[in-house]
């Protein structure tokens, strides 16, 4: 990156795949503008709705093994339209403890009774499961998880979580933002690192603005689910859509995950090569398979000060801090990319170190 005329090796960024300035996805986005112009102009509804949404609906629905895909300006939007769209008020949610913002939020705002179980405590949530039931509650229950957690690159249970889920006769949502296009063999998330089908996961969501490099999310599933989404979400129904643009530009980047196999290599290369070095140099990093990499500083202000050192020596880590972590958690979230050279990562630990010994 260049900050201010100065040149910086960025590991904070979700552009995990490097597609976000791949000339093949600018190549498309500036054909999709000469075709469809900048702004898709309206709703989906109404006739923001092109060929481009069209093909990268069916498009994410094939590759994702879904009957059906529904596109949706951000991830936000999709995690919020979806609680609407499926919750009333008699209803109840279950949330990880730390799942994104968005999923809360939607939880939250759905009206719906709302209840949050131990991060990735399949025990706790199925205690909390069968209390309802002991209770005689016999309303819809929905639980909510990421597939990959932003802040400590963990993996959700995913086979536990969805055998409880069919055993109590709970939807189960997983919010994949961060596990598709960089987990399993081909990039096709959560599911398949797990190699489970799809039926483990009723409602499938993920954004587009990560490893795809683009801007956006979707959410898949079924017929009936999608077009419940289609009639009732609020976010969906009435907000301008995506730009037909980034459509043509996704459809680009989604080519580029199936037949350029070397992008998802490169970045599981990195993983690899960081925690080898990370260990040889001693440094204690919260253990993760994934992109993200969190560096527990534990104090605010010094995971603060650690992170405007590395800026002066010409690294942009963001420090984490509360609320977006729980106090006494902030953090440098270190996070790989398959661009990302093994000098790069060399160069990161080796300033990492005396940072780290001086703020003690």
């Amino acid at each position: 990156m260049t900050i201010d005329d100065k040149n910086i090796i960025s590991f904070c960024s979700n552009d995990y795949l490097g597609f976000a300035s791949h000339p093949k996805l600018k190549q498309a986005a500036i054909a999709g503008i000469k075709r469809y112009g900048v702004g898709s102009g309206s709703a989906h509804l109404v006739n923001g709705h092109t060929a481009a949404h069209h093909q990268l609906e069916e498009a994410l629905a094939e590759f994702t093994g879904y009957p059906r895909a529904l596109l949706f300006s951000t991830g936000y939007m999709a995690n919020m339209g979806l609680c609407q769209a499926l919750l009333e008020k008699t209803d109840s949610v279950y949330e990880d403890r730390l799942n994104h913002a968005s999923l809360i939020d939607g939880g939250l705002l759905s009206g719906a009774r709302f209840q949050r179980y131990l991060h990735n405590d399949i025990n706790n949530l199925e205690l909390k499961l069968s209390k309802a039931q002991s209770d005689g509650q016999q309303t819809q229950k929905l639980v909510l998880s990421d597939g990959v957690f932003s802040m400590d690159g963990d993996i959700v249970r995913l086979p536990a979580l969805s055998s409880l889920c069919k055993k109590t006769q709970s939807w189960l949502m997983i919010d994949d933002a961060h596990g598709f296009g960089t987990l399993g063999k081909t990039g096709k998330g959560t599911l398949q690192h797990y190699s489970l089908p799809n039926d483990a996961v009723p409602v499938y969501m993920a954004t587009l603005g990560k490893a795809m490099g683009t801007a956006g999310a979707f959410i898949a599933g079924s017929d009936e689910l999608i077009e419940t989404l289609i009639q009732q979400a609020r976010t969906y129904i009435y907000t301008t859509a995506m730009p037909a643009a980034i459509a043509e530009a996704t459809l680009c980047s989604l080519s580029l995950l199936q037949n350029e196999t070397e992008h998802l290599q490169n970045l599981n290369n990195n993983i690899a090569y960081f925690k080898s070095c990370k260990q040889q140099a001693g440094l204690t990093i919260e253990e993760s398979q994934t992109a993200i990499q969190p560096l527990l500083i534990g104090d605010d202000k010094k995971a603060i000060s650690i992170s405007q050192q590395l800026f002066d020596q010409g690294f942009l880590v963001t420090a984490i801090r509360p609320p977006t972590v729980p106090e006494g958690t902030a953090r440098l979230r270190i996070t790989l990319s398959a661009n990302h050279l093994k000098e790069h990562i060399e160069q990161l630990i080796e300033t990492l170190l005396p940072l780290l010994k001086n703020n003690n």
